[in-house]
């Protein structure tokens, strides 16, 4: 019997290994367009992997650095605080007031006063709404400090400079800094921001009053005396050497020492 396939001009049916065999190719080819595609969606994804990692990294860092600086802050370790902060300025993307906030805050404990100066004004520039409510009490205090030191070794022009400097901080500080919503942000929390600032401006004055020099016009000259004074003084001198003398040569002319006036 002839195959109808055949006598209609056909090919013959593949046999059931050559089936296999094309559907076991066929798997093999899907595989390795799989593999293919899965290898160019990782090369595709790898930088926002990789972002993503340092990403999570730099936030865990932040905290850790945050807390260490601290806690060597809490402890009277400055140097430990400011080498904790410092860590903190790598890639410093997130609250960039921060690293050098906590810097110059370590950097006054340690009286590193003009350093910590520095720092606090570098962090101000970076501070943004109620961010710069602490860092402008803390830069305040750092320059009363400084003026304080001035004072100490004599310098009054140059500290009522620092108070001054200080005071300006303070006056220029936003109404915001006197809502809750600050208190909240503030460094210490067992710290009122309104009170502490309030205190520091009261503070800034009477100092700044106490190392002004009087006006000129002000300035007590001390009394001349007249020359009737001068006179009457002569005469008293005179009076008083012509006693001693008598009486020295009562005594017969005994060298002791002047008692005093």
């Amino acid at each position: 019997m002839t195959d109808l396939s055949a006598r209609a001009g056909g090919t013959p049916s593949d046999s059931p290994e050559d089936l296999r065999a094309s559907a076991a190719a066929a798997l093999l080819a899907s595989n390795r367009r799989r593999r293919r595609i899965r290898r160019w969606i990782a090369i595709g994804t790898l930088p926002l992997t990789l972002a993503a990692l340092l990403f999570v990294g730099k936030i865990l860092s932040m905290y850790a650095f945050a807390h260490q600086s601290i806690t060597a802050y809490v402890a009277d370790d400055y140097a430990g605080s400011e080498a904790s902060a410092r860590g903190q300025e790598f890639l410093n993307w997130f609250e960039p007031f921060k690293a050098p906030f906590n810097v110059g805050t370590a950097l006054a404990g340690a009286e590193k006063l003009p350093d910590a100066r520095a720092k606090l004004e570098e962090s101000l520039d970076l501070a943004t709404g109620l961010e710069v409510c602490t860092v402008r009490i803390n830069l305040a205090l750092v320059l009363e400090r400084m003026g304080d030191a001035a004072r100490a070794e004599g310098d009054g022009a140059g500290a009522a400079e620092f108070y001054g400097d200080a005071l300006t901080i303070t006056t220029e500080m936003p109404e915001e800094c006197n809502s809750d919503e600050a208190q909240e942000q503030s460094s210490d929390p067992d710290r009122d921001v309104q009170q502490s600032r309030e205190d520091l401006e009261d503070r800034l004055k009477q100092k700044q009053q106490n190392e002004q020099p009087p006006p000129e016009e002000e300035q007590e000259q001390e009394p001349q005396p007249s020359d009737e004074k001068l006179e009457e003084l002569e005469d008293k001198l005179e009076q008083g050497t012509q006693e001693r003398d008598q009486q020295q040569g009562d005594d017969g002319g005994g060298s002791g020492t002047d008692k005093p006036w």
